[in-house]
């Protein structure tokens, strides 16, 4: 079903074998869900899937996503690691129109205060169609870190977290006029972008 012209529809992929199989409890969807909750003001609605690291599942699924549920916003997470198993980026390089390198090279710089290992990441972002497709890290804290950003004490931010970008993005695909609340992430738009209240 997709979505009212106003409602940003947001596809949301959990990609691990051992949570698709029941083994342990997935993460990765209800921290989605929750940021979500907390930093989107525009209305929307979500398409969740959990599926394990097979990269012909992965496309298929992305390619459901966009072309048949019509969404705007895809975002994945796991399977962005240099292990055999983790081929998240390659199936999103497949089903790509536009490559958009600016997304997965700020998710590294944010990730790399925390931990050496982030430059072992490998998340990519892509354009298909209407739809922003953007590969996620597979932690709820680091989810959250690289949508968001960083603050310092004050609340005042130190380093963008990639969220900033999407709304302005998702504009200039096609898709609905996206607003945050401002406490979680700040939607940036050139002034002339900016639709008045």
């Amino acid at each position: 079903m997709n979505a009212s012209p106003e409602e940003l529809l947001i596809g949301l992929v959990s990609i691990s074998d051992r949570a698709s199989a029941g083994i342990y409890e997935d993460q990765g969807l209800p921290a989605l869900q929750e940021w979500f909750r907390k930093a989107l003001a525009t209305p929307w609605r979500m398409v969740p899937r959990l599926i394990p690291d097979e990269q012909p599942g992965i496309e298929a699924t992305l390619r459901e996503l966009v072309d048949r549920e019509g969404c705007h916003l895809v975002l994945t997470t796991g399977g962005t690691g240099p292990a055999a198993r983790d081929v998240t980026p390659e199936a999103t390089l497949a089903v790509a129109d536009k490559v958009m390198p600016g997304f997965g090279e700020q998710m590294r710089q944010v990730s790399l205060r925390f931990v050496p290992t982030a430059i072992l990441s490998r998340q990519v972002a892509v354009v298909r169609k209407q739809a922003l497709i953007i590969n996620l890290p597979g932690q709820p804290k680091a989810i959250r870190e690289t949508l968001e950003g960083l603050k310092d004490g004050d609340g005042k931010t130190i380093v963008n977290g990639i969220f900033a970008a999407v709304p302005y993005c998702i504009d200039l695909i096609g898709g609905p006029y996206i607003e945050t609340h401002e406490n979680v992430v700040t939607a940036f738009r050139p002034k002339s972008a900016i639709r008045k209240k």
